[in-house]
């Protein structure tokens, strides 16, 4: 199915987590609210992927990055 209207938007973990415990949850409530928001606004998900990306000097942050799609 092709849109003619795309977006990319990010939601990262908490970086506090990851200072001080070298990990953080992916927040999910957050993920779900801003899906819930977007879909709102006739939105759909078409793809998403998780990325891992340095964090300062010694730490790594991971995202999910989500495509959305309208007609």
């Amino acid at each position: 199915m092709a849109f003619k209207e795309y977006k990319v938007l990010q939601v990262a973990e908490g970086a506090l987590g990851t200072l001080f415990l070298g990990a953080s949850g992916m927040p999910i409530k957050k993920l779900e609210v801003t899906l819930n928001e977007e879909a709102a606004d006739g939105w759909q998900l078409v793809f998403q992927v998780i990325e891992s990306r340095r964090f300062w000097l010694f730490w790594t942050r991971e995202s999910v990055l989500i495509t959305l799609g309208r007609d």
